[in-house]
């Protein structure tokens, strides 16, 4: 017997933006500065993450301690991310871009000279704060701006904040290392330059919603899928996005850890292992959304997921050679799958660009957040050598993307 299916579509608004407008093409102009301001945004958060080996000697941390503050960063993110997401996709907040880089620049100033570790975790949520207003509308600029290459543009948007997490150790082991906690303020200061370039990006985002208001609405695009299909398939996403995030947890927050007790080395050779997989994550994510315009995004997903496996099974027991080449490859393939990810799911909940990327932007820092402390708790028990042992399993999960519909079901606006 057939299920019997439903329509999916997508509500109607009092000032709806189109996605795209194809016979322009894509906005670089407009991508570049989204792009840009993402790698400063990510950047400055990443140094949360690049100065634990000196904050858990200035405060005497715990494991545990430590993945708190991730977890208090990326918590304040994800319950915030969907909120705000599904509140712009009814009422768009065009300058609320640049207000979202003031929240985090407040909290990489009080991060700088915070004296205890309470003011810490409330330097963190400051961040948190700023990264549930920054992604969502970024990520609905960027669709607006490509033109109808959305994976292109998604990756696009992506490689900036990917660039920016990996320059994060990089400036750690040159700046943050030899002058401490206070280096910090200083480093912030980029955060200027972000809302400069955020602020005519507000104007054009603006523009294009006053010139939309005057277009004859397009018809709302229909699944095939049942309403459970969707739901469902959206469950396998979360799922997808759990395994990657939860196991880039182990990397961002203990890599450095793992490669100082395991190889002995210094907290600078760390921080620079941590980078060279940090910018793998750069290169894999730009490459996973032209590849998915061009063979579907079910392929990627399926492929940066499962297909990670094998190097993350061998990576616990690897020489410190084969442990960078491993964290490279990784890297590079589990990057691909993110924009992937959010593009299939904003087409399978079309007129709900918003409230998608807050949900699977804040599902993401959420599953970080919740990763780094739960394997902080693992670190102390145990030893940072079985957080990886542990966590080498989590790709297999990818087994579950071929449950995933036809990308041909999936409707495109």
């Amino acid at each position: 017997m057939q299920t019997q299916t439903t329509t999916v579509a997508a509500p109607s608004s009092p000032a709806p933006i189109p996605d795209h407008d194809r016979s322009a093409g894509a906005s670089f102009g407009v991508l570049g500065a989204i792009s840009v301001s993402h790698m400063i945004n990510d950047m400055m958060q990443s140094l949360i993450l690049a100065i634990y080996p000196i904050i858990k000697n200035d405060f005497h941390l715990s494991f545990g301690q430590i993945g708190l503050i991730t977890l208090t960063y990326q918590l304040t993110a994800s319950l915030l991310q969907p909120l705000v997401g599904l509140f712009t996709d009814k009422r768009p907040q065009h300058y609320s871009l640049p207000v979202g880089m003031a929240f985090t620049l407040s909290g990489l100033l009080l991060l700088s000279v915070a004296p205890n570790f309470g003011l810490v975790l409330l330097a963190a949520s400051l961040v948190g704060v700023g990264s549930s207003i920054f992604h969502p509308e970024s990520s609905r600029v960027a669709r607006m701006a490509s033109g109808g290459k959305h994976g292109m543009a998604q990756s696009f948007f992506q490689v900036g904040g990917n660039a920016g997490s990996a320059l994060g150790p990089l400036i750690a082991a040159a700046v943050i290392a030899p002058y401490g906690q206070i280096s910090l303020a200083w480093l912030s200061l980029a955060a200027l330059l972000g809302i400069c370039l955020l602020t005519p990006v507000s104007r054009w985002y603006a523009h294009r919603q006053i010139a939309s208001r005057g277009r004859p609405k397009r018809p709302a695009a229909i699944s095939t899928l049942s309403r459970g299909k969707v739901i469902g398939t959206v469950g396998v996403l979360m799922l997808l996005v759990f395994s990657k995030y939860f196991y880039l947890a182990s990397i961002g927050s203990y890599f450095t850890f793992y490669l100082m007790d395991k190889f002995h080395l210094s907290i600078q050779n760390a921080q620079m292992h941590l980078f060279l997989f940090l910018a793998a994550v750069a290169v894999g994510t730009f490459v996973g959304g032209p590849v998915g315009d061009r063979i579907g995004r079910k392929p990627v997903i399926w492929v940066s997921i499962l297909g990670v496996a094998p190097f993350t099974l061998l990576l616990p027991h690897a020489d410190l050679f084969w442990t960078t080449v491993l964290s490279v490859v990784i890297g590079l393939v589990l990057a691909s799958a993110f924009s992937a990810i959010l593009v299939y799911a904003q087409e399978l909940i079309p007129g709900k660009v918003g409230m998608v990327a807050g949900l699977f932007f804040g599902f993401a820092f959420g599953m970080g957040g919740l990763g780094a402390a739960v394997l902080g708790l693992l670190a102390d028990r145990t030893s940072v050598e079985v957080v990886y042992q542990v966590c080498a399993f989590l790709p297999l999960l990818g087994v579950v993307a071929l449950g995933l519909p036809k990308t041909d079901q999936v409707p495109v606006r």
